[in-house]
């Protein structure tokens, strides 16, 4: 099997919040990422502060800053030109077979995506799905590993600790760097984290909690 990673998430800018630290370590170590992203995120309410971005310029300029993370990152880009929020009413199964036509091209070692019923948003937890259940559709040798990250507010109560817990400090300017890529979206939210010598320390010691640390569970077949 190929050391290749598949990382699979819905919307630009999942990758960089979410897996950004654990995909430049893959890429330290000379593994290929390719990200298989869902939707462009055309329904996504947040335009840029001040707006950047209309309604109807939004999809091509989420793609454009899409495009600029995945070079940060240095990964390889695919477009599976789903909906954005409608991928939870989309066939699972037909979702399924179209992402393992990619698997079953790329042969990855691992595979990256959200844990599904703890992603928060429909269409994390709708992807997520489909993505575990195309790897459990492939010949049991022939699987990857799927690591399986869970963002709800109560997934260490429900579920107990990760398997997979990365401290990715030394990658965190970078990974902000990719956030930062996904102006529509992070600049109103993050703006303040720019200017990281003057945060109340408070706020820097938060900063480095959820920055430095990406934690997935390793998902188990049953079959």
């Amino acid at each position: 099997m190929n050391k290749h990673v598949v990382v699979i998430y819905p919307h630009p800018d999942d990758e960089s919040f979410g897996a950004a630290g654990s995909i430049l370590q893959f890429r330290e170590d000379g593994i290929p990422v390719t990200y298989l992203c869902g939707t462009l995120g055309e329904m996504g309410r947040n335009m840029g502060k001040p707006n950047i971005a209309s309604r109807e310029t939004l999809p091509q300029v989420r793609k454009e800053e899409l495009k600029r993370a995945c070079e940060v990152l240095d990964i390889n880009l695919e477009m599976l030109g789903y909906r954005d929020k409608t991928l939870e009413f989309e066939d699972r199964n037909m979702v399924a077979l179209h992402l393992k036509e990619f698997l079953d091209k790329i042969q990855p070692h691992l595979v990256i995506t959200h844990y599904p019923e703890h992603a928060v948003h429909p269409d994390h937890n709708a992807l997520g799905a489909a993505a575990i259940q195309a790897v459990q559709m492939m010949e049991e040798g022939d699987r990857p590993e799927v690591w399986a990250q869970a963002i709800t507010n109560d997934f260490l109560e429900v579920l107990g600790t990760p398997e997979v817990i990365n401290d990715i400090s030394k990658h965190s300017e970078k990974k902000m760097e990719a956030i930062f890529c996904h102006a529509s979206q992070a600049n109103g939210v993050l703006s303040q984290f720019k200017q990281r010598e003057t945060l109340d320390p408070r706020i820097e010691n938060e900063v480095q909690r959820r920055f430095s640390i990406e934690q997935f569970y390793i998902w188990k077949f049953t079959d």
